[in-house]
């Protein structure tokens, strides 16, 4: 009978070590669970926000896009705007030439009195007829061709379309971060149509390629080139900006403070003046 006791006694001993195991071993494995379950709940975010990440940059590109789509647009209005006034001046300068140094256009070569004719067969000097019909002749053979004297002659009018479309077409290299053939392109460009209506653009992209690659002091001359050539262009306070983004890179900060406060005084209501606003407040709370 003893014997039997003492084996229900061993049983409830084992049987209480066993479960006291069992309970100090989960305490051990849970942590351990929770923290794999950490770390794939991290790597999920993670994996979210890199696809967060590559959305926002498409969708940057995509605004990049959109807005040289309509830069190309407003300078094609510019352009036909342009196209309609150089032949309004054009056909104003040839009515001129009309009234002025040729012979109607609807006199009948009948009504033209011949000069005499001495020997030789030369019209006699002094008895050509006087006024704008002795120069008849001469000035109506090519009325388009020559201009009245004193007058520079028109030079030929640009393609607003391949104008339009070499622009384009520099300015995708560009959004492609090619940047040394957008570069050649612009230059190309600049030196077909340096009078068009995309000339300033052309210019500040041109200066844009160098900045985006750091080589800023081509890109600060470049800049430069926008402000002094293109004085009226809407390019020139985001030159402006970028000018003194560089000499701020270059920290010679007085330079750089000069463009900022210039700009914000001449253009305050526009988006490069905002900026400046924000490096002037930057540069007074680093120091400089």
């Amino acid at each position: 009978m003893r014997r039997e006791q003492h084996a229900l006694w061993i049983g409830l001993l084992l049987l209480v070590s066993t479960q006291s195991l069992v309970a100090q071993q989960r305490p051990a494995a849970a942590p351990e669970q929770t923290q794999l379950q950490r770390i794939e709940l991290l790597e999920r975010r993670l994996s979210a926000m890199s696809d967060l990440v590559l959305q926002v940059d498409a969708l940057q590109r995509e605004v990049q896009q959109l807005r040289g789509e309509i830069e190309v647009q407003n300078h094609a209005m510019d352009a036909l705007k342009k196209r309609q006034r150089d032949l309004y001046l054009d056909v104003d300068q040839r009515l001129n030439q009309l009234s002025h140094g040729s012979a109607p256009m609807s006199a009948a070569p009948s009504q033209v009195s011949p000069a005499p004719v001495v020997d030789g067969g030369q019209p006699a000097a002094d008895q050509a007829p006087a006024g704008p019909a002795a120069t008849a002749d001469t000035e109506t053979a090519s009325p388009v061709a020559q201009a009245p004297t004193g007058q520079p002659a028109l030079a030929a009018p640009v393609d607003p379309v391949a104008e339009e479309a070499d622009y384009k077409a520099a300015f995708g290299l560009l959004m492609q971060r090619r940047y040394g053939e957008a570069k050649t392109a612009f230059q190309q460009f600049l030196s077909r149509y340096g009078g068009g209506s995309y000339a300033d653009n052309a210019q500040y992209w041109l200066a844009e390629a160098s900045y985006v690659t750091r080589d800023f002091d081509v890109a600060l001359g470049e800049f430069q080139k926008v402000i002094k050539d293109y004085p009226d262009s809407s390019k020139v306070p985001d030159a402006m900006l970028k000018s003194s983004f560089i000499h701020y890179e270059k920290e010679q900060w007085e330079a750089a403070r000069e463009i900022l406060q210039k700009l914000v005084t001449l253009y305050p209501s526009s988006t490069a003046s905002r900026l400046a606003t924000k490096r002037l407040d930057r540069m007074q709370a680093e120091g400089h």
